[in-house]
């Protein structure tokens, strides 16, 4: 499955299944993707290949939270967690071109979300912090 940022700039592909998908409201996946936060799904390194792009791509490392890599050209959301060396790669499942063939299994930092961040009634786990 192929993804890429919104200018085209960055491209990768990840070879199927994700291991898990959430959403996270926290503050920081708030900020960084302007709106409730991110939804993502983690797959194993060894199941991510980056295609082109790799000089476009800025890392943001807050303190005490995870890595946010973005497109420098556009500013598209696209990897988290450990990227770039860890054995697991969080994918922003906007920036996937097809269907990842997994949904979301759970909401995070439901404690930290935005005020006006109403979550819906989809049945899904519920964690004040990760799960």
């Amino acid at each position: 499955m192929r993804g890429s940022c919104l200018c085209g700039g960055v491209t990768f592909e990840v070879t199927l299944p994700f291991r898990r998908a959430n959403h996270c409201h926290c503050s920081r996946c708030r900020k960084h993707s302007g709106t409730f936060g991110l939804t993502q799904g983690r797959v194993a390194r060894s199941q991510f290949r980056l295609l082109s792009g790799e000089q476009l791509i800025r890392v943001f490392s807050p303190v005490g939270g995870k890595v946010k890599a973005f497109c420098s050209e556009c500013g598209s959301s696209l990897f988290g967690g450990d990227w770039p060396e860890g054995e697991e790669i969080s994918v922003r499942l906007g920036s996937l071109d097809d269907d990842p063939e997994i949904r979301p299994q759970y909401h995070t930092f439901v404690g930290s979300r935005a005020p006006w961040d109403e979550l819906p009634e989809d049945g899904l786990p519920r964690y004040e912090g990760g799960p």
